[in-house]
């Protein structure tokens, strides 16, 4: 396997683990499927979650790659997980969440913030 798949593994390793502690129980890594990519971690429905562990932030090319991931799984939300560089694999919660402001206001919404609009 190569460092940058190694790497990548381990990261979606490290956010599933993290999820599964902190009330996500069914939240596993996704068996990779090509052209047909549907994220990296499936278990919470509608949901779609890619892991970046890269030295250089791509996030114009991460959120587009989300978008197709997203339509492939037939998922409603999405968001990226990055490793931010300095933070270490055991610090998984100070990772970033990144996901276009429409997906946060679609949220806040169904978790009952905002007002009806």
């Amino acid at each position: 396997m190569s460092k940058s798949k190694q790497k990548g593994t381990s990261a979606e390793t490290a956010v599933v683990k993290y999820l599964n502690a902190n009330g996500f129980p069914t939240a596993e890594r996704r068996v990779l499927k090509g052209s047909l990519d549907e994220g990296d971690i499936t278990g919470i429905p509608d949901l779609v979650i890619e892991v970046k562990n890269q030295r250089v932030y791509k996030i114009p090319e991460w959120l587009r790659e989300l978008e197709e991931e997203i339509t492939n799984a037939g998922a409603t939300f999405g968001f990226v997980i990055a490793k931010p560089n300095g933070i270490g694999m055991t610090s998984v919660g100070k990772w970033w969440a990144i996901m276009p402001l429409e997906t946060l206001v679609l949220e806040l919404r169904d978790a009952g913030w905002g007002d009806d609009r």
